[in-house]
């Protein structure tokens, strides 16, 4: 292994046994023996890289391209058909947080038991105690058994021990989103002081602002090879250009359900306010009246809004926010700041909202929307109501297009 290097990565396969109906007992497998019929899946199909002390990288990809397989071959949670892996350090992996929690056990006891896992001892653990319980602001909470905690309270905690254990490797794998929003900006300004700190750091995420604020480097996995390694800003690009080719060929009706599933975009159980109005459908349309959820950059791009009334109002205001994924928000308008005053709300219906030439540059996007009445009262608000991507064969960096003249 060469000593510049953290990790090397040499050829590694792997592949995964798809079964159709799997049999669970002696009778079934004797009964039902086509049950056992499966179908090998190859995951990873040679891939290599070396990763440099204290660097940090980014893997990006499709869904299902290989990804997370390869941090768990990172973590020996599994192991390479073939090829090679060489680490050089003490590793923590934010993979799935709270792997190894007893449910019954206190969360005092569960800091013990999970950094032991990450390779501390004792005294170590002592040191660090209080700072893993700050970090986590469970405060109270601290010992009771972690059954009691909610789904925040545990990822907090979890999150909290595998990020102070002092490791010289971190793999992360999906999960900066834990907690309310507060928390996720105490967690993400950790991770830089940690990088800062000399810490190597391998990081899966769909979110590629965040990659290209922590990385130096991207990694695009596709079919289980690296089709592409380089600068995130150029990787994202190329990464997002194919993505947005590939969905933008594929109608609704050539989807099948589990796709047409994903294709309805509104959160419905995402509601607050008052509820005499509710946002039951949205709808993201091209000039085409085609739906899509990947547009270009210089796209039209048009919003259909479906709503159910259930007290009619006289006087309303909608209006949207658009906010890139790394919370940065874009744009925001109203009817009521678009000069259009108020108005009524009586029946069910809809209502529409085009850009054209739509100027943001590539990245994910989220779109939150509200409707109040005159006295400014909410009546429906849905945050990251729906959500979209943007490409573009352009190397312009930021959030949009600004229309501009060189004289030189």
């Amino acid at each position: 292994m060469k000593p510049e290097n953290a990790i090397e990565v040499q050829n590694i396969t792997k592949k995964f046994k798809i079964y159709y109906d799997k049999s669970h007992s002696l009778k079934e497998k004797i009964l039902f023996s086509k049950r056992n019929k499966y179908e090998e899946k190859n995951v990873l199909n040679g891939v290599t890289f070396e990763v440099k002390k204290g660097e940090a990288i980014g893997l990006v990809g499709h869904n299902g391209c290989g990804k997370s397989t390869i941090l768990k071959l990172l973590t020996q949670i599994m192991y390479p058909d073939s090829g090679t892996i060489e680490m050089s350090g003490r590793v923590s992996s934010l993979l799935e947080l709270g792997a190894g929690f007893h449910p019954d056990m206190t969360g005092r006891e569960n800091i013990y038991i999970n950094a032991s896992i990450f390779g501390l001892k004792r005294k170590e653990i002592d040191k660090k105690l209080a700072e893993i319980i700050d970090f986590s602001e469970l405060g109270g909470f601290i010992d009771n058994p972690v059954r009691t905690y909610s789904s925040g309270m545990y990822m907090r905690l979890a999150f909290s021990v595998a990020i102070n254990v002092n490791a010289d490797i971190l793999l992360i794998d999906e999960i900066l989103a834990v907690g309310d929003a507060n928390f996720q900006v105490k967690c993400f300004n950790k991770l830089m002081e940690i990088k800062k700190g000399g810490t190597t750091i391998v990081i899966v995420s769909h979110s590629l602002g965040q990659i290209e604020q922590i990385c130096e480097r991207s990694l695009w996995i596709h079919e289980g090879i690296v089709k592409e390694e380089g600068t995130p800003r150029k990787v994202h690009r190329d990464y997002l250009n194919y993505m947005g080719s590939l969905r933008n060929h594929q109608t609704e009706e050539s989807m099948n359900e589990q796709e047409k599933q994903q294709w309805n975009v509104v959160q419905l159980e995402n509601h607050s306010g008052s509820g005499e109005v509710r946002i039951t459908n949205i709808q993201l349309i091209d000039e085409n009246n085609v739906k899509r959820k990947v547009f270009k950059t210089y796209d039209d791009l048009e919003f259909i809004f479906e709503y159910e009334v259930y007290r009619s109002l006289e006087a309303t205001n909608i209006g949207i926010s658009i906010s890139r994924n790394d919370g940065l928000c874009c744009y925001g308008i109203s009817t009521w700041e678009d000069d259009m005053g108020f108005f009524s709300l009586k029946s069910k219906g809809e209502f529409r909202l085009r850009f054209p030439q739509i100027h943001l540059l590539p990245g994910h996007y989220c779109v939150s929307i509200g409707i109040e009445d005159n006295k400014k009262n909410s009546i429906d608000f849905m945050d990251r109501a729906c959500e979209f991507d943007i490409y573009s064969d352009k190397n312009e960096v930021g959030a949009f297009y600004l229309e501009h003249q060189w004289k030189i």
